[in-house]
Protein backbone atom coordinates (compact mmCIF):
# COMPACT_ATOMS: atom_id res chain seq x y z
CA UNK A 1 0.00 0.00 0.00
CA UNK A 2 2.81 2.49 0.91
CA UNK A 3 4.39 1.70 -2.60
CA UNK A 4 1.31 2.29 -4.14
CA UNK A 5 0.57 5.43 -2.31
CA UNK A 6 4.21 6.51 -3.87
CA UNK A 7 3.40 5.70 -6.91
CA UNK A 8 0.43 7.50 -7.13
CA UNK A 9 1.98 10.48 -5.59
CA UNK A 10 5.13 10.49 -7.31
CA UNK A 11 3.27 11.88 -10.99
CA UNK A 12 1.81 14.49 -8.58
CA UNK A 13 4.73 15.63 -6.99
CA UNK A 14 7.13 15.38 -10.23
CA UNK A 15 4.45 17.76 -11.87
CA UNK A 16 4.73 20.31 -8.71
CA UNK A 17 8.33 20.16 -8.66
CA UNK A 18 8.58 20.92 -12.36
CA UNK A 19 6.07 23.77 -12.12
CA UNK A 20 7.51 25.54 -8.99
CA UNK A 21 11.07 25.04 -11.11
CA UNK A 22 10.04 26.56 -14.44
CA UNK A 23 8.69 29.69 -12.63
CA UNK A 24 11.62 30.30 -10.67
CA UNK A 25 13.61 30.39 -14.00
CA UNK A 26 11.22 32.73 -15.65
CA UNK A 27 11.59 34.44 -12.15
CA UNK A 28 15.52 34.51 -12.43
CA UNK A 29 15.61 34.97 -15.84
CA UNK A 30 13.42 38.73 -15.43
CA UNK A 31 16.22 39.62 -12.69
CA UNK A 32 19.22 40.60 -14.79
CA UNK A 33 19.60 41.43 -18.54
CA UNK A 34 21.83 39.14 -21.04
CA UNK A 35 24.48 40.52 -23.55
CA UNK A 36 26.66 39.95 -25.99
CA UNK A 37 28.99 43.08 -25.71
CA UNK A 38 31.53 42.45 -23.06
CA UNK A 39 32.65 46.29 -23.31
CA UNK A 40 28.87 46.82 -22.59
CA UNK A 41 29.31 50.96 -22.96
CA UNK A 42 25.95 51.12 -19.84
CA UNK A 43 28.36 48.96 -17.64
CA UNK A 44 29.47 50.21 -14.26
CA UNK A 45 32.12 48.01 -13.73
CA UNK A 46 32.82 44.90 -14.94
CA UNK A 47 32.99 41.30 -12.87
CA UNK A 48 35.40 38.46 -13.39
CA UNK A 49 33.71 35.59 -10.61
CA UNK A 50 36.18 32.96 -11.94
CA UNK A 51 38.91 31.22 -9.95
CA UNK A 52 41.92 33.38 -9.39
CA UNK A 53 44.02 31.09 -11.54
CA UNK A 54 41.75 31.27 -14.39
CA UNK A 55 41.35 35.39 -14.17
CA UNK A 56 45.35 35.72 -14.16
CA UNK A 57 45.57 33.54 -17.51
CA UNK A 58 43.50 36.09 -18.87
CA UNK A 59 40.71 38.45 -18.12
CA UNK A 60 38.87 41.20 -19.64
CA UNK A 61 40.92 44.25 -19.08
CA UNK A 62 40.03 46.49 -15.90
CA UNK A 63 37.57 43.46 -14.64
CA UNK A 64 37.46 43.22 -10.63
CA UNK A 65 38.19 39.50 -10.06
CA UNK A 66 35.35 38.27 -7.34
CA UNK A 67 35.53 34.41 -7.47
CA UNK A 68 32.64 32.58 -5.77
CA UNK A 69 35.17 29.86 -5.45
CA UNK A 70 38.77 30.11 -4.94
CA UNK A 71 41.18 27.87 -6.54
CA UNK A 72 41.37 25.52 -4.01
CA UNK A 73 37.74 25.52 -3.55
CA UNK A 74 37.11 24.63 -7.09
CA UNK A 75 39.82 21.86 -7.39
CA UNK A 76 38.02 20.25 -4.27
CA UNK A 77 34.40 20.63 -6.15
CA UNK A 78 35.60 19.11 -9.35
CA UNK A 79 37.05 15.78 -7.42
CA UNK A 80 34.01 15.32 -5.61
CA UNK A 81 32.22 15.94 -8.91
CA UNK A 82 33.99 12.99 -10.56
CA UNK A 83 32.15 10.62 -7.82
CA UNK A 84 29.07 12.28 -6.95
CA UNK A 85 27.52 15.14 -9.31
CA UNK A 86 25.07 15.58 -6.20
CA UNK A 87 27.29 15.81 -3.68
CA UNK A 88 29.25 18.30 -5.21
CA UNK A 89 26.44 20.70 -6.18
CA UNK A 90 25.73 20.74 -2.66
CA UNK A 91 29.39 21.42 -1.48
CA UNK A 92 29.51 23.80 -4.39
CA UNK A 93 26.04 26.25 -3.38
CA UNK A 94 27.17 26.44 0.15
CA UNK A 95 31.06 27.61 -1.06
CA UNK A 96 29.62 29.80 -3.12
CA UNK A 97 26.86 31.01 -0.77
CA UNK A 98 29.10 31.67 1.74
CA UNK A 99 31.89 33.46 -0.53
CA UNK A 100 29.00 35.89 -2.41
CA UNK A 101 27.84 36.87 1.23
CA UNK A 102 31.31 37.97 1.65
CA UNK A 103 31.49 39.78 -1.53
CA UNK A 104 28.54 41.60 -0.64
CA UNK A 105 29.68 42.84 2.92
CA UNK A 106 33.19 43.64 1.67
CA UNK A 107 32.55 44.70 -1.57
CA UNK A 108 29.13 45.97 -2.99
CA UNK A 109 27.91 47.36 0.78
CA UNK A 110 28.83 50.56 -0.30
CA UNK A 111 27.91 50.79 -4.19
CA UNK A 112 25.36 53.37 -5.17
CA UNK A 113 21.42 52.20 -6.32
CA UNK A 114 22.28 52.95 -9.97
CA UNK A 115 25.58 50.92 -10.01
CA UNK A 116 25.28 48.44 -13.12
CA UNK A 117 27.69 45.78 -12.60
CA UNK A 118 28.56 43.63 -15.90
CA UNK A 119 29.64 39.68 -14.64
CA UNK A 120 31.18 37.08 -16.30
CA UNK A 121 32.33 33.51 -15.50
CA UNK A 122 33.88 30.82 -17.85
CA UNK A 123 30.81 30.26 -19.71
CA UNK A 124 27.82 32.31 -18.64
CA UNK A 125 26.94 29.34 -16.20
CA UNK A 126 26.21 29.21 -12.32
CA UNK A 127 28.67 31.01 -11.16
CA UNK A 128 28.28 34.11 -12.75
CA UNK A 129 24.50 33.39 -12.57
CA UNK A 130 24.12 33.30 -8.49
CA UNK A 131 26.33 36.47 -8.10
CA UNK A 132 23.69 37.99 -10.81
CA UNK A 133 20.67 36.79 -9.03
CA UNK A 134 21.84 37.87 -5.35
CA UNK A 135 22.93 41.20 -6.95
CA UNK A 136 19.34 41.85 -8.57
CA UNK A 137 17.50 40.91 -5.81
CA UNK A 138 19.41 43.22 -4.22
CA UNK A 139 18.67 46.19 -6.84
CA UNK A 140 21.16 46.41 -8.67
CA UNK A 141 20.77 46.31 -12.40
CA UNK A 142 22.61 43.44 -13.55
CA UNK A 143 24.13 42.55 -17.03
CA UNK A 144 25.17 38.96 -17.26
CA UNK A 145 27.75 38.19 -20.55
CA UNK A 146 25.78 35.54 -22.49
CA UNK A 147 28.49 32.77 -23.09
CA UNK A 148 30.93 34.39 -20.54
CA UNK A 149 34.58 34.97 -21.28
CA UNK A 150 34.59 32.23 -24.72
CA UNK A 151 32.26 35.27 -25.63
CA UNK A 152 34.88 37.81 -24.85
CA UNK A 153 37.61 35.69 -26.17
CA UNK A 154 35.86 35.28 -29.38
CA UNK A 155 35.80 39.19 -29.65
CA UNK A 156 39.30 39.82 -29.04
CA UNK A 157 40.64 36.99 -31.75
CA UNK A 158 38.05 38.64 -34.11
CA UNK A 159 38.89 42.68 -33.16
CA UNK A 160 42.75 41.13 -33.67
CA UNK A 161 42.05 40.88 -37.29
CA UNK A 162 40.46 43.74 -38.30
CA UNK A 163 41.62 46.54 -35.60
CA UNK A 164 45.21 46.41 -36.97
CA UNK A 165 44.47 47.46 -40.28
CA UNK A 166 42.43 50.45 -39.56
CA UNK A 167 45.47 52.23 -38.27
CA UNK A 168 48.44 53.75 -39.95
CA UNK A 169 51.89 52.85 -38.20
CA UNK A 170 55.12 54.63 -37.93
CA UNK A 171 57.70 52.09 -36.77
CA UNK A 172 60.67 53.71 -34.77
CA UNK A 173 63.81 51.71 -35.62
CA UNK A 174 67.26 51.72 -34.46
CA UNK A 175 69.96 48.87 -33.28
CA UNK A 176 70.15 48.04 -29.46
CA UNK A 177 70.81 50.75 -26.79
CA UNK A 178 69.62 53.69 -29.38
CA UNK A 179 66.82 54.02 -26.75
CA UNK A 180 63.96 53.88 -28.83
CA UNK A 181 61.66 53.07 -25.79
CA UNK A 182 62.58 56.03 -23.98
CA UNK A 183 61.56 58.24 -27.47
CA UNK A 184 58.59 56.27 -27.46
CA UNK A 185 57.37 57.31 -23.90
CA UNK A 186 59.00 61.33 -24.91
CA UNK A 187 56.19 60.87 -27.91
CA UNK A 188 53.45 60.10 -25.80
CA UNK A 189 53.83 62.33 -23.58
CA UNK A 190 53.88 65.48 -26.66
CA UNK A 191 50.40 64.15 -27.09
CA UNK A 192 51.08 61.05 -29.81
CA UNK A 193 49.43 58.16 -30.05
CA UNK A 194 51.80 54.84 -29.05
CA UNK A 195 51.99 51.22 -29.11
CA UNK A 196 54.25 50.29 -26.36
CA UNK A 197 54.87 46.13 -27.21
CA UNK A 198 57.51 45.90 -24.67
CA UNK A 199 55.55 47.53 -21.80
CA UNK A 200 52.72 45.21 -22.25
CA UNK A 201 54.67 42.50 -22.60
CA UNK A 202 57.11 43.16 -19.77
CA UNK A 203 60.12 42.48 -21.98
CA UNK A 204 62.41 44.16 -23.81
CA UNK A 205 62.31 41.99 -26.76
CA UNK A 206 66.18 40.64 -26.65
CA UNK A 207 68.00 37.50 -24.89
CA UNK A 208 68.53 39.99 -21.29
CA UNK A 209 65.35 41.59 -22.17
CA UNK A 210 63.16 40.21 -19.43
CA UNK A 211 62.04 42.84 -16.73
CA UNK A 212 63.95 42.36 -13.82
CA UNK A 213 61.80 39.98 -11.23
CA UNK A 214 58.60 40.40 -13.82
CA UNK A 215 56.99 37.34 -15.44
CA UNK A 216 55.44 37.93 -18.63
CA UNK A 217 51.64 37.74 -19.24
CA UNK A 218 49.81 34.84 -20.79
CA UNK A 219 49.78 35.26 -24.73
CA UNK A 220 46.17 35.22 -24.16
CA UNK A 221 46.53 38.07 -21.70
CA UNK A 222 49.05 40.20 -24.27
CA UNK A 223 46.36 39.60 -26.82
CA UNK A 224 43.39 41.07 -24.48
CA UNK A 225 46.62 44.18 -23.37
CA UNK A 226 47.04 44.74 -27.38
CA UNK A 227 43.03 44.61 -28.19
CA UNK A 228 42.32 46.98 -25.40
CA UNK A 229 45.25 49.54 -26.72
CA UNK A 230 44.59 49.19 -30.16
CA UNK A 231 40.61 49.86 -29.60
CA UNK A 232 41.60 53.31 -28.25
CA UNK A 233 43.66 54.89 -30.53
CA UNK A 234 42.00 57.51 -33.32
CA UNK A 235 42.34 56.05 -37.03
CA UNK A 236 42.82 59.29 -37.83
CA UNK A 237 46.36 59.63 -36.40
CA UNK A 238 49.64 57.69 -36.46
CA UNK A 239 50.34 54.99 -34.26
CA UNK A 240 53.87 55.07 -33.02
CA UNK A 241 55.54 51.63 -32.25
CA UNK A 242 58.92 49.95 -31.69
CA UNK A 243 59.80 47.30 -34.14
CA UNK A 244 60.37 44.22 -33.04
CA UNK A 245 60.90 40.63 -34.45
CA UNK A 246 57.90 38.32 -34.45
CA UNK A 247 58.13 37.67 -31.23
CA UNK A 248 58.65 39.91 -27.73
CA UNK A 249 59.86 37.29 -25.20
CA UNK A 250 57.80 34.58 -25.31
CA UNK A 251 54.67 36.34 -27.14
CA UNK A 252 53.89 36.44 -30.63
CA UNK A 253 52.93 39.91 -32.26
CA UNK A 254 49.38 38.80 -33.90
CA UNK A 255 50.11 38.60 -37.68
CA UNK A 256 47.58 40.98 -38.99
CA UNK A 257 49.49 43.47 -36.71
CA UNK A 258 53.06 42.61 -37.19
CA UNK A 259 52.44 42.93 -41.09
CA UNK A 260 51.30 46.02 -41.02
CA UNK A 261 54.43 47.18 -38.88
CA UNK A 262 56.51 45.37 -41.74
CA UNK A 263 54.63 47.59 -44.59
CA UNK A 264 54.78 50.88 -42.16
CA UNK A 265 56.94 53.90 -42.24
CA UNK A 266 60.19 54.23 -40.38
CA UNK A 267 61.73 56.67 -38.28
CA UNK A 268 65.34 55.27 -37.76
CA UNK A 269 67.23 56.34 -34.60
CA UNK A 270 71.04 56.71 -34.49
CA UNK A 271 73.22 56.94 -31.42
CA UNK A 272 77.24 56.88 -30.93
CA UNK A 273 78.49 53.69 -29.82
CA UNK A 274 79.47 55.48 -26.55
CA UNK A 275 76.29 56.44 -25.50
CA UNK A 276 74.71 53.33 -26.36
CA UNK A 277 76.92 51.59 -23.87
CA UNK A 278 75.73 54.26 -21.16
CA UNK A 279 72.35 53.81 -21.72
CA UNK A 280 72.47 49.91 -21.63
CA UNK A 281 74.45 50.20 -18.33
CA UNK A 282 71.14 52.09 -17.05
CA UNK A 283 68.73 50.18 -18.14
CA UNK A 284 69.84 46.60 -16.88
CA UNK A 285 71.84 47.20 -13.65
CA UNK A 286 70.44 44.10 -12.26
CA UNK A 287 72.73 41.83 -14.62
CA UNK A 288 75.90 43.68 -13.15
CA UNK A 289 74.33 42.39 -9.73
CA UNK A 290 73.55 38.86 -10.87
CA UNK A 291 76.52 37.67 -13.26
CA UNK A 292 76.53 33.95 -12.55
CA UNK A 293 72.40 34.52 -13.62
CA UNK A 294 73.75 36.33 -16.64
CA UNK A 295 75.80 33.77 -17.53
CA UNK A 296 73.69 31.21 -17.62
CA UNK A 297 71.61 33.48 -20.30
CA UNK A 298 74.51 34.20 -22.35
CA UNK A 299 75.32 30.21 -22.30
CA UNK A 300 72.43 30.52 -25.17
CA UNK A 301 74.03 31.95 -27.36
CA UNK A 302 76.90 29.20 -27.50
CA UNK A 303 75.67 27.96 -30.58
CA UNK A 304 75.50 30.70 -32.77
CA UNK A 305 78.43 32.35 -31.01
CA UNK A 306 80.69 29.93 -30.30
CA UNK A 307 82.74 28.66 -26.99
CA UNK A 308 85.37 31.06 -27.38
CA UNK A 309 83.28 34.66 -27.58
CA UNK A 310 81.21 33.20 -24.66
CA UNK A 311 84.19 33.14 -22.69
CA UNK A 312 85.79 36.85 -23.91
CA UNK A 313 82.27 38.03 -22.49
CA UNK A 314 82.86 35.58 -18.93
CA UNK A 315 85.68 37.04 -18.59
CA UNK A 316 85.47 40.66 -18.60
CA UNK A 317 81.76 40.07 -16.41
CA UNK A 318 84.33 38.86 -13.74
CA UNK A 319 86.34 41.71 -14.33
CA UNK A 320 83.89 44.03 -13.76
CA UNK A 321 85.02 45.85 -17.27
CA UNK A 322 81.21 46.55 -17.81
CA UNK A 323 81.51 49.31 -20.86
CA UNK A 324 83.84 46.68 -22.83
CA UNK A 325 81.55 44.10 -22.22
CA UNK A 326 78.91 45.81 -23.71
CA UNK A 327 80.31 46.90 -26.59
CA UNK A 328 81.53 43.22 -27.33
CA UNK A 329 78.14 42.43 -26.92
CA UNK A 330 76.74 44.91 -28.97
CA UNK A 331 79.17 44.20 -31.79
CA UNK A 332 79.41 40.54 -31.73
CA UNK A 333 75.97 39.71 -31.08
CA UNK A 334 73.12 42.26 -31.23
CA UNK A 335 73.99 44.62 -34.01
CA UNK A 336 74.06 41.92 -36.59
CA UNK A 337 71.31 39.68 -35.15
CA UNK A 338 69.07 43.24 -35.26
CA UNK A 339 70.58 44.02 -39.21
CA UNK A 340 69.59 40.15 -40.34
CA UNK A 341 65.99 40.82 -38.63
CA UNK A 342 65.35 43.72 -40.15
CA UNK A 343 65.96 42.51 -43.68
CA UNK A 344 64.38 38.86 -42.60
CA UNK A 345 60.89 40.88 -42.16
CA UNK A 346 61.17 42.95 -44.53
CA UNK A 347 60.35 46.16 -43.15
CA UNK A 348 59.67 49.27 -45.78
CA UNK A 349 61.89 51.24 -47.58
CA UNK A 350 60.37 54.50 -46.67
CA UNK A 351 62.53 55.96 -44.04
CA UNK A 352 63.82 58.60 -42.04
CA UNK A 353 67.17 58.60 -40.04
CA UNK A 354 67.33 60.53 -37.16
CA UNK A 355 70.87 60.84 -35.59
CA UNK A 356 71.00 62.25 -32.32
CA UNK A 357 74.31 63.12 -29.71
CA UNK A 358 72.84 61.76 -26.57
CA UNK A 359 69.52 60.58 -24.74
CA UNK A 360 69.31 63.92 -22.45
CA UNK A 361 65.93 65.22 -21.72
CA UNK A 362 66.77 67.99 -24.65
CA UNK A 363 67.71 65.45 -27.08
CA UNK A 364 64.57 63.63 -26.51
CA UNK A 365 62.18 66.84 -27.18
CA UNK A 366 64.06 67.92 -29.56
CA UNK A 367 63.98 64.80 -31.56
CA UNK A 368 60.22 64.24 -30.93
CA UNK A 369 59.62 68.30 -32.14
CA UNK A 370 61.45 67.12 -35.65
CA UNK A 371 60.55 63.45 -36.27
CA UNK A 372 56.23 64.12 -35.71
CA UNK A 373 57.12 67.55 -38.01
CA UNK A 374 58.87 65.40 -41.05
CA UNK A 375 56.68 62.81 -40.63
CA UNK A 376 53.60 64.86 -41.34
CA UNK A 377 55.04 66.31 -44.24
CA UNK A 378 56.68 63.22 -45.12
CA UNK A 379 54.53 61.57 -47.94
CA UNK A 380 57.09 60.15 -51.04
CA UNK A 381 57.63 56.56 -50.72
CA UNK A 382 60.52 55.03 -50.97
CA UNK A 383 62.69 57.97 -49.92
CA UNK A 384 65.03 58.27 -47.46
CA UNK A 385 65.61 61.82 -45.05
CA UNK A 386 68.56 62.20 -42.82
CA UNK A 387 68.92 65.36 -39.83
CA UNK A 388 70.65 65.44 -36.92
CA UNK A 389 69.64 66.38 -33.47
Amino acid sequence: MWRGSMSVMQPLCTRRSAVFTSSCQCMFRNLYTKTLDPFDPNASEVIDTRAPLEYQQDHIPGAVNLPVLTNEQRSHVGEVYNKDSFEARKLGASLVTRNISQHISHYFINKPAHYQPLVYCWRGGQRSQSLSIVLSQTGFEVRLLEGGYRTYRRRVISDLQQLPEKLKYIVLTGLTGTGKTLLLHALSRKGAQVLDLEGLARHKGSLLGLWHQETQPSQKMWESLLRHRLASFDPAKPVWVESESAKVGNLLIPMRLFHKMCRAERVEVCLPMEERVKHILRDYPHWMQDVSTLKSVLLRLKKVRGQKTIDSWFQLADQGRWEEFVEQLLVQHYDSTYTMSQKKNEWSKKKIAVHLKDLSGESQMEFVDDVLDSTKHSTKTGTEVNFSV
